[in-house]
């Protein structure tokens, strides 16, 4: 080839920024859906001081819950599936640190175990013995997950939901902000309305002293 056809050869396509912003864009969501939690969780967590005066709250929040925590675990699904398969941006991010890889599961499927239990409960109105039981224990393990989870994630999550938040400008990731959001955003109307249709009224709980939280719908 001349030196004047090369000088004027087109550039190979370079696409790693757009598969980049793809890494960055599943990296955002997660971070953002994950600060929702927090706050959600933060609130949830102020009602089990309190179960019985605030059931219909803490049964409300329980509910709310899965919308966000669906989006966040199928985000995490999401950036390991393409890991494992050998995704190149993927792979060059890298994965968590061992430790909290091997914690994942645990705290996905405690979370799934805690809100499961959360819904027979509701659906037996508090009556059985046994979900009351898986309840409490779920809710025992997930605690013990969910803290050295959030302590080895809050600052990405922080810094991920800081830059979803700024003004896209020259951001690469930028482009996908909207339907981001709309992830976000939908996954908590989701929740509310799930809160709304199955949540009873507080006139409707009793809560026995005897119980341990449990509850009991007349």
């Amino acid at each position: 080839m001349s030196r004047s056809a090369s000088l004027h050869a087109p550039d190979p396509v370079d696409t790693s920024s757009e598969i980049d912003a793809g890494v960055e864009g599943n990296s955002r969501i997660t971070a953002a859906t994950g600060t929702l939690l927090t706050l959600l969780l933060l609130v949830e967590g102020f009602t089990v001081l309190d179960v019985r005066g605030y059931i219909t709250l803490h049964t409300a929040l329980g509910l709310i819950l899965i919308g966000p925590v669906v989006l966040k675990c199928a985000s995490t699904t999401y950036r390991f599936a393409r890991y494992y398969t050998g995704h190149d941006a993927y792979v060059r991010k890298g994965p968590p640190h061992w430790a909290l890889r091997l914690l994942g599961p645990v705290v996905i499927l405690s979370t799934l175990a805690l809100l499961g239990t959360g819904v027979a409960l509701l659906a037996t109105h508090g009556r059985s013995d046994t979900w009351m039981t898986l309840h409490q224990g779920s809710f025992i393990v997930w605690v013990a997950a969910m803290s050295v989870h959030f302590l080895g994630h809050v600052v990405e999550a922080i810094r991920g939901t800081a830059r979803e938040l700024r003004p896209a400008g020259q951001d690469p990731a930028g482009r996908g902000h909207a339907v981001r959001l709309l992830l976000v955003v939908g996954s908590l109307i989701v929740g509310v309305a799930v809160a709304a249709a199955f949540t009873p009224s507080a006139s409707s709980w009793q809560l026995h002293h005897g119980d341990h939280g449990r509850f009991q719908q007349h």
